[in-house]
């Protein structure tokens, strides 16, 4: 099935920049050594290939999932072969004591990359799923960030979100304020990241529910009404190899927006993908009639579709990647920007904020309202949409 047809395109995005840039790619590649953080998920299988395939000295990959790093292996082994380099892959949790002695072990890396993160919306309905945010997205990237400090790394590589600008959830607020905390420790060690868009058929995506329902023979539900920019997964690595490689300290890339990169609404993916498989689509008007009719229309060749608003918490009504007050680069690349940024944090903010949720964690109970009015003071434009409505609560 043709992604790149599903969402309304009909080329890579970044073709231009990935064949001007591939030689400096391949060198840097070529000579360097490489840790990816997180990369046994979607974004991290992403990169992990692009750096693979350009033959790096060392290539170690760390992840929470050992399933999903036993498929990365098998797939890059089915895809690429093999390396002269070091590839090895390990199932660590990076916020234990174990992935802290795997790191002051060896430690010998130039580049390390953290694609690791809750990425979820639906992650904030409740206020312990939302500290474990907190932790994975900042504290996490800030424990890394000191430990590759102390080993000497050339360079540091976070993956951001394009939610991070004007946060509308806390999932974004929680990518903002880790951006806060990598601008601060860039003044010691080199460090860039990358927002982008919603990566289409990405681990626990939407769209990668549409493969689930069909297997399993259910209904399919989408909104219709929300518009949204997407990458495929190539994409997204490219982007984050690129902003590791090519971009200058404190540098955030993003994907332009052009007629290569347009707005697309789920209810249309799901429409073009039925229609891929040969099925029609039949737009029900409730659950219980999406349920029930789905043998009957299976041998019509129609499968059961759920089209209706959306109403859930933390749902941005459209989507950017930058804000009017940051300063752009839009003439370096083809197809990406760059936000440029100044040495500039307030550590009494970043040192408040740390303090405050070690508080909360000490007392051993907090709320949701405690965590939103910590955002709210971290990041005061914050425009948190609360509906009582998650992704739980709907089919």
């Amino acid at each position: 099935m043709d992604i790149l047809e599903l969402i309304g395109r009909r080329e890579e995005l970044f073709n231009q920049d990935i064949t001007h840039y591939n030689q400096e790619l391949v060198e840097l590649v070529n000579q360097s050594k490489f840790l990816v953080i997180g990369g046994a998920g979607s974004i991290g299988q992403a990169v992990t290939k692009e750096i693979f395939k350009r033959n790096p000295l060392k290539l170690h990959v760390v992840d929470i999932s050992e399933n999903n790093m036993v498929e990365l292996v098998r797939d890059i082994r089915s895809s690429y072969g093999y390396i002269s380099g070091d590839f090895q892959t390990f199932a660590l949790d990076i916020g234990t004591i174990e992935y802290d002695a795997f790191f002051e072990a060896d430690g010998d890396y130039d580049y390390v990359l953290n694609l690791s993160a809750l990425k979820h919306v639906r992650s904030e309905k409740d206020p312990y799923t939302l500290m474990r945010m907190i932790q994975v997205n900042i504290f996490n990237t800030e424990k890394t960030l000191q430990q590759c400090i102390k080993k000497g790394i050339k360079k540091y590589f976070c993956v951001s979100t394009d939610k991070a600008a004007n946060p509308a959830n806390m999932m974004g607020a929680s990518k903002r304020i880790m951006e806060m905390f990598l601008m601060r420790r860039s003044a010691e060690i080199k460090i860039s990241t990358a927002r982008f868009a919603n990566v289409a058929f990405s681990d626990g995506s939407l769209l990668h529910g549409f493969n689930q329902r069909i297997q399993k023979k259910q209904p399919i539900a989408a909104p219709n009404d929300i518009k949204r920019y997407f990458v495929v997964p190539k994409e997204s690595g490219e982007l984050c190899l690129m902003s590791c490689l090519l971009g200058e300290n404190r540098d955030i890339f993003f994907p332009k927006l052009s007629e290569h990169l347009h707005l697309i609404t789920f209810s249309d993916i799901a429409v073009r993908y039925l229609r891929n498989l040969g099925l029609e689509p039949h737009i029900c008007q409730t659950e219980e009639e999406a349920r029930d009719s789905i043998d009957t229309l299976i041998q019509e060749k129609k499968w059961p579709c759920l089209f209706s608003s959306s109403d859930t918490t933390g749902e941005k009504d459209f989507e950017e990647f930058y804000t009017k007050e940051e300063m752009l680069d839009m003439e370096r690349f083809h197809n990406l920007g760059v936000i440029k940024n100044n040495l500039s944090y307030d550590d009494v903010q970043l040192n408040y904020f740390s303090q405050q949720i070690l508080k909360l964690k000490g007392q051993g109970y907090w709320s949701k309202e405690d965590i939103v009015r910590l955002f709210h003071e971290m990041i005061p434009e914050f425009g948190h949409k609360e509906t009582g409505r998650y992704l739980d609560a709907k089919m």
